[in-house]
């Protein structure tokens, strides 16, 4: 497995809301976040879904974001976060 990313990297997670199943949280899309772990490869959930065979296997991370940038009345403290499992293909490199 080849991760296109690599821990600490800042990602962007895509602002795409096709139909049907998908394994990507609402609140997350559009967000930018930082890689802190490369989880593996499985077979992409979205297709198994749709009972193809989820391959080719795609990279699992997992990405942490501050949680008062996803939640505009988020109340909480300043410093917390939220943690996601995000497949690559969500993903693409953060704007500087």
């Amino acid at each position: 497995m080849t991760a296109r990313f690599a821990i600490g990297a800042k990602v962007s997670v895509r602002a795409a809301y096709p139909p049907g199943h998908v394994r990507t949280p609402f609140f997350v899309r559009g967000k930018t976040g930082v890689v802190t772990e490369i989880m593996g490869a499985y077979r992409n959930p979205e297709a198994l879904a749709y009972g193809r065979d989820g391959e080719p296997a795609l990279p699992l991370y997992r990405v942490q974001f501050q949680t008062a940038e996803l939640w505009d009345d988020y109340g909480g403290g300043a410093a917390d976060s939220t943690v996601v499992d995000i497949y690559e293909n969500w993903l693409d490199p953060a704007e500087a």
